[in-house]
């Protein structure tokens, strides 16, 4: 072997040698101080490994991204509750009621999990209008809340004008709700979530055909998989964008 050739062989063996003295500690230090840890990544055992790990798409009407619009209610505990208390906020919205004999039981037992598997987080709520305020006043909300184990103080029930709250479901976030005397409970709506980013956009995935999904169905728990009507669960999927939005 030359002479040459060694001299590199120890070029190379220094240069390592005072990277190692230089940067070894300094990295030492960064993972002591959860610098790398804590502060590059989300923490407080949150899992960031999802099996989707696209952005989510913002759903667009006329080329401009849906924003949440204005709206003011009351909620459970009596409090004035506008969108601008969710700025800042990840959060799910629900239209429900609370003498519902069918759906809104299983959409609330599915929200309770989602609340008790964010619970760490101080920026996630859900957001829940009633679509039969005349009886659902703030007594009745606040009982239902404590009969479900709401405690997320992000998550109002809220109640008001039945008008301001059927426009809000059916033009603000086109999940549709109605009267309908014919069938129980003499309302009928959709079991569908929306999900809205700290900005108050609303924000999905997308589906098979490249297009946003725009809503998550609420109604089919993780624990039964798929309906009879073979129509998978979803909430394993918002859970998980629901961590990307928390990242953002």
């Amino acid at each position: 072997m030359s002479n040459k050739t060694n001299y590199s062989y120890v070029g190379i063996a220094f240069i390592i040698l005072v990277f190692g003295i230089i940067f070894i500690p300094k990295i030492i230090d960064r993972v002591k101080n959860n610098d790398i840890t804590r502060n590059d990544r989300m923490s407080q055992g949150q899992d960031n490994n999802f099996s989707d790990d696209s952005a989510l798409e913002f759903i667009k009407i006329n080329g401009e991204p849906k924003k949440v619009p204005a709206f003011t209610f009351t909620d459970q505990n009596g409090k004035t509750i506008t969108e601008k208390d969710y700025l800042g906020k990840v959060y799910v919205v629900e239209f429900f009621f609370t003498t519902c004999p069918t759906i809104c039981p299983k959409m609330n037992k599915n929200l309770v999990q989602i609340q008790n598997a964010f619970k760490e987080f101080e920026n996630f709520g859900v957001a829940s209008f009633t679509i039969n305020p005349d009886y659902d006043t703030i007594e009745v909300l606040k009982a239902y809340a404590d009969q479900y184990g709401i405690t997320n103080p992000n998550w109002h029930l809220m109640t008001g004008d039945e008008e301001a709250i059927y426009k809000l479901a059916n033009q603000g976030f086109n999940i549709y709700v109605g009267e309908n005397e014919n069938i129980d409970g003499g309302f009928e709506h959709s079991g569908n979530f929306a999900l809205i980013d700290k900005n108050g956009f609303i924000r999905s995935r997308k589906d098979n055909f490249d297009n946003p999904k725009i809503f998550y169905a609420g109604v089919i728990s993780q624990e039964e998989k798929v309906d009879e009507d073979g129509q998978k669960e979803e909430i394993t999927m918002l859970k998980e964008d629901i961590k990307k939005l928390l990242n953002e």
